[in-house]
């Protein structure tokens, strides 16, 4: 039945409500379309994301009808926008657009990054940045998450611990590297486009 309606419906966020309770709202109304998933993850978790329908097509394993479908709708809600780059449409996400910051949140949450936070990077001594790596950093969906860290003298063994416990509460594996601040200018200035951060000491 939702797929007679040419607009995709967005529910009303309640904001005093309990931030878990409206990320089931939310995608219990996005899940009918695993398309509409993946391009929440695509251009919602990095902004700086753009994509065009073919790569797209490559990326999620689709058609590209599917797919076209999604992004109309995405485009005539005013969640993303489109420009031209030679003879392709690149699509990304709308940051003024008024429910961007609490979808973002959402698809932040989704993923896990808020526990990621709250379990990892905020119990971890002498670390000044958590970098998002991966498939999931490009906003692809991904049952491991691939961190970063950043500072000096890190604990690794006190991180393993902390991202074993970590684990079962966003229901993927988590995968880490572990660079002081002058190795990963290095690693960084060769993976342009690649990371995202997600926490920075104070």
């Amino acid at each position: 039945m939702g797929l007679r309606r040419r607009s995709l419906k967005i529910p009303q966020v309640v904001y005093q409500i309990d931030s878990k309770f409206i990320l089931l709202i939310v995608l219990e109304t996005l899940i009918t379309s695993k398309t509409r998933v993946k391009l929440l993850l695509k251009f919602f978790l990095n902004e700086q994301n753009s994509a065009w329908l073919r790569g797209l097509e490559q990326e999620f394993g689709e058609g590209s009808n599917a797919i076209r479908l999604e992004l109309n709708r995405f485009e005539e809600a005013g969640l993303l926008h489109s420009f031209g780059q030679g003879n392709k449409k690149l699509f990304q996400a709308n940051t003024s657009h008024p429910l961007f910051n609490n979808l973002q949140a959402l698809v932040r949450q989704y993923v896990g990054i808020d526990s990621i936070i709250e379990h990892v990077a905020q119990k971890t001594g002498n670390l000044q940045q958590v970098w998002l790596s991966g498939n999931i950093a490009k906003g692809l969906q991904s049952s491991i998450l691939e961190l970063i860290l950043v500072g000096q003298t890190i604990n690794r063994q006190y991180v393993t611990g902390l991202c074993a416990k970590a684990e079962p509460l966003i229901d993927k594996k988590i995968s880490y590297l572990i660079f002081s601040p002058t190795e990963f200018e290095d690693f960084k200035s060769e993976r342009t486009g690649e990371l995202l951060l997600i926490w920075n000491e104070g």
